[in-house]
């Protein structure tokens, strides 16, 4: 499908966006009288994280034609990203996912099975759009919530690579849609296809089917892609042809979310690369955002905009009043 009528965001992504219950009473979900509303995702939680930024972001996918759809295609769209490309269904529901944290421990139950995103085709890309972007973000949610939704994912990249339009991978193992055993040779594949491949260390653990580091590492340095890998010790690794470069994380004064801190991270990273950082930098620069998203709560609420970030980069104090 093609429909573009104007120039495509720097940054085009989709994926599966969901409406996100969350249990405050910290006895759990079964006793919590009262729920926050809001909805996450991890490409528009990246698309609004770019835009923050100041750069231009499109986020599409399929949403329900219910409240919980409505509220979050206004939602992304007023943060400015574009939406243009989204589709409602009248067919099937938005998903649903609640959170809870109960003695202590946080834990997130998915209501997703026959959800309008896991419906998402080929048919729903515009060929345009996607050729007309400088980078195409995916993740391997998408590639995991239906076969549908993996042949898109395919399609997009082979539509990314034609036009020369650089493609981004995080793999965002999720375990609790499919085993280790049934993502690796998925992921892996997605990931040969990346010129940017963005995974967490203990991602590839698993899909190494490998404890060690160093041996991880050495094996991520035969790809042909950039690959930078959250959740070193304190750092960020950088492995550009076969160098390794250790990138350290920005100090988080204090911790009150860990959700959302991969999503911003790779928002800071892209951003940088469109700015015309080198990934050594655009790293440094996704260190830094993440380490924001973490010391607020929500998953999309606390990402950064660039005054924020510019402001911490030259230590401005904050005045109050």
């Amino acid at each position: 499908m093609s429909t573009n009528t104007r120039p495509s965001p720097e940054i085009v992504t989709f994926g599966e966006s969901m409406g996100l219950l969350t249990a405050k009473d910290t006895r759990g979900l079964e006793y919590a009288a009262t729920l926050d509303k809001s909805f996450g995702g991890a490409e528009s939680n990246l698309a609004i994280g770019v835009s923050r930024l100041g750069h231009t972001s499109g986020w599409f996918g399929r949403l329900g034609n219910d409240p919980i759809g409505n509220m979050i295609l206004k939602a992304i769209r007023g943060e400015g990203v574009d939406v243009s490309r989204a589709r409602i269904s009248d067919k099937e529901p938005t998903g649903l996912m609640i959170r809870e944290n109960a003695s202590g421990k946080a834990s997130v139950h998915y209501y997703r099975k026959l959800s309008a995103a896991s419906a998402i085709t080929p048919e729903d890309l515009d060929t345009d759009y996607i050729a007309g972007a400088q980078i195409l973000h995916v993740t391997g949610i998408t590639a995991a919530i239906s076969a549908s939704g993996l042949a898109t994912v395919e399609a997009a990249i082979h539509i990314a690579k034609q036009a020369g339009v650089k493609v981004s991978f995080d793999p965002n193992l999720r375990l609790k849609l499919w085993s280790a055993e049934e993502a690796r040779p998925v992921l892996l594949r997605l990931a040969e296809q990346a010129d940017y491949f963005l995974p967490g260390l203990d991602e590839m653990k698993l899909l190494y089917n490998e404890e060690d580091d160093q041996k991880v590492l050495e094996r991520l340095s035969a790809m042909n892609a950039v690959c930078i890998v959250k959740g070193g010790p304190d750092l960020t690794y950088v492995l550009v042809n076969g160098t390794l470069t250790e990138v350290p994380y920005f100090k988080a004064d204090h911790v009150l979310d860990t959700v959302g801190a991969g999503d911003g991270f790779c928002a800071g990273f892209l951003s940088g690369l469109i700015k015309g950082y080198s990934p050594q930098e655009a790293t440094r620069l996704g260190n830094l955002t993440g380490s924001m998203v973490i010391q607020a709560v929500g998953d999309w609420e606390a990402l950064p905009t660039w005054e924020q970030v510019e402001a911490k980069l030259n230590n401005v104090a904050h005045v109050e009043r």
